[in-house]
C-alpha cells in the first residue's frame, strides 16, 4: 500500500515562508510522478507543481518565482519551498503520486491522474 504522508504546514505573516514535505513509503515505484495541488474553501482544487523522478518539474503560473518543487536524494521526499506567501496562498495542500503516470504540461494539473493522495496539510497566512 503506498502511502503519502505530508508534514510542514501552518500559519505564517505574509511574506512569509514555510518548507511542505511529502514522504512517499519506500516500497512505492522507484519512478514516480508526485504533486502539490491545493484547495482553498469554496474553491476548486488547483494544481500547485509537479515532479517526476528523472527532474521533470514545473510550478503554476500562479506561484512562480515564489514557490519550488524539488525531491530528496532518495527521490522518495517531495518539498514545496514557499516563500513570499500572499493572502491568496492559504488552502489545504495535498501531496498526490501515481507511479503509472509520466506528466505534461496539459496533464500535471489533471487531479484525476493521480491515485494516490497524502491526508493534506493546512497553510494559513495572516496580514
Amino acid at each position: 500500500q503506498v502511502q503519502l504522508v505530508e508534514s510542514g504546514g501552518g500559519s505564517v505573516q505574509a511574506g512569509g515562508s514555510l518548507r511542505l514535505s511529502c514522504a512517499r513509503s519506500k516500497y512505492a515505484a522507484s519512478t514516480y510522478c508526485m504533486s502539490w495541488f491545493r484547495q482553498a474553501p469554496g474553491k476548486a482544487r488547483e494544481g500547485v507543481a509537479a515532479l517526476y523522478t528523472d527532474g521533470w518539474k514545473r510550478v503554476a503560473d500562479s506561484v512562480k518565482g515564489r514557490f519550488t518543487v524539488a525531491q530528496d536524494g532518495a527521490k522518495t521526499t517531495l518539498y514545496l519551498y514557499m516563500s513570499g506567501l500572499e493572502p491568496d496562498d492559504p488552502a489545504l495542500y495535498s501531496c498526490a503520486g501515481d507511479p503509472a503516470f509520466y506528466p505534461g504540461d496539459g496533464t500535471w494539473r489533471d487531479d484525476f491522474r493521480y491515485n494516490y493522495w497524502g491526508q493534506g496539510t493546512q497553510v494559513a497566512v495572516s496580514s
